[in-house]
């Protein structure tokens, strides 16, 4: 009855996909933060195509594969998929978790969720809702996914501190944020292991595992959020020299 609650909702937000862009919002927005989020201390990689490699060539390798089996997935998860693209996860993940299950597909460009809309439609994949997402807030339903995954995007976050703090209430207690990226600097459209730990541990999430998977370009990190949601003003951006994080600036001192 839970999984079946949280479906529609998701159906809620995301029905009439063509109208999401109306005057009258279908999508009631968290409240404005109570404070400023830092300022990612390193460069954003520009969004330069909606897929990363052909879908037969990433079958071949069994990227999907080695990454769902990496994240654990089951049967009747609810899912989300964030930075779908043109949809390489989100039809494998819609297998994958089966009727039962639900996923979530969301971009922010307007053409690509269209596109992968008209997709979703053609294959049927009555488990599969597609949404338009903003680009620090991927405005998901609290407490409603068993993952969440970021698969060559996350060095595309321009606020990720933001981003990672609007992520967190969507997850179940014992979900993760998968994520999938190359070993490289952000400005050639990776994220260092490093850095991408300092990050989400700045927002209060723990590293479960990271190790490299060669046939998805990169590697695979899961993380889990403990204890309370930090305060926006009390994040601190991880700092950064040549690309490899160093420590989270300090605070400024207290004003006498």
């Amino acid at each position: 009855m839970r999984r079946a609650g949280v479906w529609l909702a998701l159906i809620a937000l995301t029905s009439g996909v063509a109208a999401c862009d109306g005057a009258t919002p279908l999508i009631k927005k968290h409240e404005d933060a109570p404070g400023p989020f830092p300022a990612a201390d390193r460069p954003v990689a520009s969004i330069v195509s909606a897929r990363w490699s052909t879908e037969e060539e990433r079958d071949r390798l069994n990227e999907s594969g080695e990454v769902m089996a990496g994240a654990a997935m089951k049967r009747g998860m609810t899912v989300a998929d964030i930075g779908a693209g043109e949809g390489y996860y989100t039809i494998r993940l819609a297998q994958r978790v089966g009727a039962k299950g639900r996923v979530l597909a969301e971009d922010i460009v307007p053409a690509v969720r269209d596109a992968l809309a008209e997709r979703v439609a053609r294959e049927r994949l009555d488990n599969v809702s597609v949404r338009l997402g903003e680009p620090a807030d991927p405005k998901l339903p609290e407490d409603s996914f068993d993952r969440v995954f970021l698969v060559h995007m996350y060095h595309e976050i321009a606020q990720p501190y933001e981003f990672l703090w609007r992520l967190r209430p969507a997850l179940k207690p014992d979900g993760l944020v998968v994520v999938v990226d190359a070993n490289r600097i952000t400005r050639n459209h990776g994220t260092p292991p490093a850095l991408l730990k300092c990050e989400f541990a700045a927002v209060g999430y723990r590293q479960i595992e990271m190790k490299d998977m060669p046939s998805a370009g990169g590697y695979l990190a899961t993380f889990q959020a403990v204890g309370p949601r930090p305060a926006p003003a009390d994040i601190r951006a991880c700092r950064m020299r040549a690309n490899t994080p160093l420590a989270p600036k300090a605070a400024p001192p207290p004003e006498s």
